[in-house]
């Protein structure tokens, strides 16, 4: 993606000095080529939310290029947070949208994608994965496509996807767990794909879970921008 254009790796460098910059597990990520197994912490969360954000953004797929980003009711693709606002770039961004076959989906691995995506969340929006008009939405695409290609099958990129969801909004699936321990279950034994759907990971449906717990507080996640 750095070769491509799609992240200008000196501007993207530059939103974590203030924060000591990058260190080489990162750096690896950013620029590496043998990045095969990669692994999420709290640590690196938010350089993977903006890498995957990245790959989502740009990587061809139909999902951006039919589906609600591109419905004219909206008024272009450009206008919303996961694309207007990726500002790490070299020259106009949109011209990176869905642009890159970086992964190219097998028809099955693509209908896979569109159905699993349509069931995923953020608790920052009402959306889905298959609207990903956020970041969060952006870069859990990009993650769904990755998988897809692994041949991963629903359970697994489910799983995968809550637990990536969790680091990104640890706020959110502490209170779930703690929300659902009161209730005798536990985090172990919840269904990956229905808390990850409307009712438990939406804000409207996270919404409905606040009126009933006191939410937990922690440290970390990734916000709505770079």
């Amino acid at each position: 993606m750095v070769g491509a254009g799609v992240i200008d790796a000196d501007a993207f460098e530059s939103i974590y000095a203030g924060q000591g910059g990058l260190d080489e597990a990162s750096k690896q990520l950013l620029y590496g080529v043998e990045n095969d197994v990669v692994r999420i912490s709290r640590e690196n969360a938010a350089v993977l939310l903006n890498l995957f954000w990245a790959f989502g953004f740009s990587n061809k797929n139909e999902i951006l290029e039919v589906g609600p980003m591109t419905d004219p009711q909206y008024g272009g693709a450009d206008r919303f947070a996961s694309t207007g606002g990726w500002s790490l770039a070299q020259g106009n961004a949109m011209e990176h949208y869905s642009a890159h076959a970086f992964v190219t989906l097998t028809p099955l691995q693509q209908v896979r994608v569109a159905r699993v995506a349509q069931n995923i969340y953020r608790p920052c929006c009402g959306n889905s994965t298959y609207f990903p008009d956020c970041n969060h939405g952006m870069a859990m695409l990009g993650l769904l496509e990755l998988m897809a290609a692994e041949d991963a099958n629903e359970e697994e990129m489910y799983n995968i996807a809550l637990y990536v969801n969790a680091y990104w909004f640890p706020d959110v699936y502490l209170t779930l767990a703690t929300y659902f321990a009161e209730r005798g279950v536990s985090w172990d034994q919840v269904d990956a794909k229905e808390m990850l759907g409307y009712s438990y990971s939406s804000s409207a449906g996270y919404s409905q879970v606040l009126s009933e717990i006191t939410p937990v507080q922690s440290q970390g996640g990734g916000g709505c921008s770079v």
